[in-house]
């Protein structure tokens, strides 16, 4: 009966037992039983059906943590949904499920940084080799696949600078090759985008971000394919990757107003870029120039556009930038993005992280900019005022 997304997130897991709307949470490290019969018949039925809801022990979670994978394993459309205590802990796990040494991975070159250290230095120790591709130039991609090629990791839209690339070319070279795939979608969630049924083996959400949507909560999911799942389950019971049940009821308690709140993320980023993109200084890194590549690849895939944009910024004076940024009376400043308030970072060298396909003038500088639920003519109005001070 129940088609729409948006009416299954208000009516799923309701708690008619305890007679309560949401789910109660229920903390553990042991689980009781009354025997050790009532112990190996849970086991037995946890070997049988693997996707969880069968529990002897806390760290494969309590009841609370599997409504939320039940919720979200419907959302993204997936073969099952893994829950980590943060998004970089789904990241950590796509890549660790999957990855042996001697093996290479490609990643996409304007991946988030923490993941460009993960990939680039940190698995180096483990003698895994990671190349880094062109979003734009996927021959950089498709020329750089050898017979160690293990995983194709995709970040879409690139982090600050929020490259497009074309989905269906990336899964069409991987499954040529039999290469895993994975995609960080935290920006467009799979409300905008399903995927797992595009085609990619793992999909990965920083559910700190749009799910929880109030910046009070940590936590990440990764969706998987069946093929991929048996991989992923393993990794995550022997590295203990597991959302705690506080964290996994406020982001299903987040989950309730998903789609109200990417709506109006999403109408007021659009009234702030169309205005935005009149100011010759700024060259505005959000989908909105119809002619562009990226404004393609975005339609091709999305139904819509979240609050998350950049701003390059043509500036002799670094300190103008500055000036720009500190003058926002409406915009908070720090990490992270997706709640309800606006934010702004000025995003220096070290957080984007040094790229290979991707070079600053001196003259141009990255500014990060979340849209938030507030009243998008005050926000324009803010914006205005700060302008200002750019020279």
């Amino acid at each position: 009966m129940v088609k729409s997304f948006k009416t299954f997130l208000k009516h799923t897991a309701k708690d008619f037992h305890n007679q309560s709307v949401n789910p109660p949470v229920v903390r553990a490290s042991t689980i009781i039983f009354k025997s050790m019969r009532e112990i190996r018949k849970m086991q037995n039925k946890a070997i049988k059906n693997p996707k969880g809801g069968y529990f002897d022990y806390a760290r494969t979670g309590t009841s609370t943590t599997y409504i939320l994978q039940k919720i979200l394993t419907k959302l993204e459309e997936s073969y099952h949904v893994f829950t980590t205590q943060t998004g970089f802990g789904s990241v950590f796990l796509a890549i660790f499920s999957v990855v042996r040494p001697g093996d290479e991975i490609l990643v996409a070159d304007p991946v988030y940084n923490p993941t460009r250290v993960l990939t680039e230095n940190y698995l180096k120790e483990f003698n895994i080799k990671t190349i880094f591709y062109d979003p734009h130039n996927l021959k950089t991609l498709q020329k750089n696949i050898t017979p160690k090629t293990k995983l194709i990791f995709v970040e879409n839209p690139g982090s600050n600078t929020f490259d497009f690339q074309d989905l269906n070319k990336i899964i069409s070279i991987a499954k040529k090759n039999k290469v895993y795939t994975a995609i960080d979608n935290t920006w467009g969630t799979p409300y905008y985008l399903k995927p797992i049924k595009l085609g990619f083996d793992m999909s990965i959400v920083s559910a700190t971000k749009y799910y929880s949507g109030h910046s009070d909560v940590m936590g990440g999911s990764l969706a998987v394919n069946k093929k991929v799942f048996p991989k992923v389950k393993f990794a995550e019971k022997i590295t203990g990757q597991r959302l705690g049940p506080d964290d996994a009821y406020l982001i299903t308690r987040g989950l309730r107003t998903l789609d109200v709140r990417l709506d109006r993320h999403n109408n007021n980023a659009k009234k702030v870029a169309a205005f935005l993109s009149k100011n010759k200084k700024i060259q505005l890194l959000y989908p909105y120039k119809k002619n562009s590549q990226n404004f393609r690849m975005w339609k091709k895939y999305y139904s819509g556009a979240s609050g998350l944009m950049g701003l390059k910024i043509k500036a002799q004076n670094v300190i103008s930038v500055r000036k720009f940024v500190n003058s926002l009376k409406l915009f908070g400043y720090g990490y992270s993005w997706g709640g309800f308030e606006s934010l702004v970072l000025h995003q220096e060298n070290k957080e984007i992280g040094k790229r290979k396909y991707m070079n600053l003038a001196k003259d141009e500088h990255l500014v990060r900019l979340h849209i938030g639920l507030e009243d998008s003519s005050d926000l324009i109005a803010d914006i205005k005022q700060a302008l200002k001070h750019l020279s």
